[in-house]
């Protein structure tokens, strides 16, 4: 049996309200969604792997180091929507969402989401990993999101609020924001209405999970990390030049 295979859609836009231009910011020698594109690239699920923006010079860029792209209409209040905006004309039953600001994405775990959408009826896949001890701080930082699922891996609620409640991290998940879709219920979702709890929490995922759909989590050690700041941007620069240093 063939392994099951998935197309990848890489939203990136050049608005940013904390960091204008993140798509293309380059100081490593690469723009940063070269760097997520070459990860995603390494994983070995993956294909076609599709760079969707609606800014021609993301579009540009993108062509330049190889990638493929589709072009998007530019009124998408989300991600999501531009991924399902482009999902709509593939082909592909399988749909990976991974955000054009993950340059630290691990291939395995792209390749783990769409083996658990193979071997399960979940509509959603997403990832999680641990909250150690010493990271305590996490547990009241709403732009940490958590999550919490039932033994048979389905999440059972998404929040910027511990949970389950307290200050100790033992047992608490972190949510990491990449998600795999069955094609027909990213469509779906992005047609819908959000709802309440969506809006109240600021999280789509909340979304599904009020429609009755169903969303497996993958656990993993893994810790990279988005790039939503200046500072998160001059972090990973420092990471990047550290590695290659050493290598």
């Amino acid at each position: 049996m063939s392994a099951p295979r998935a197309a990848a859609i890489l939203p990136a836009r050049y608005a940013s309200t904390r960091l204008p231009g993140k798509p293309l910011l380059d100081q490593t020698g690469k723009p940063l969604i070269q760097h997520v594109w070459e990860q995603v690239r390494r994983a070995q699920s993956l294909d076609p792997i599709i760079i969707a923006t609606d800014d021609e010079r993301i579009a540009e860029a993108a062509r330049g180091f190889g990638a493929e792209v589709a072009m998007t209409r530019d009124d998408h209040v989300s991600g999501t929507d531009r991924v399902a905006e482009v999902a709509a004309g593939l082909d592909a039953q399988l749909i990976l969402n991974v955000q054009g600001d993950e340059p630290e994405i691990d291939p395995g775990d792209l390749d783990s989401l769409v083996q658990r959408l193979a071997t399960t009826d979940d509509d959603m896949a997403t990832l999680a990993r641990p909250i150690g001890p010493e990271e305590a701080e996490l547990l009241a930082d709403p732009n940490a999101v958590k999550v919490i699922f039932a033994d048979d891996g389905r999440a059972l609620y998404f929040s910027r609020s511990p949970i389950p409640y307290g200050t100790d991290p033992e047992g608490t998940w972190l949510h990491l924001g990449v998600y795999a879709y069955r094609r027909e219920a990213l469509i779906s979702l992005a047609g819908a209405e959000p709802h309440p709890l969506e809006l109240r929490e600021r999280l789509e995922q909340l979304r599904a999970l009020a429609r009755g759909l169903t969303i497996g989590v993958v656990p993993t050690e893994h810790h990279g990390l988005g790039i939503d700041t200046p500072e998160d941007y001059a972090r990973f620069i420092q990471r990047y030049w550290d590695h290659n240093s050493a290598s």
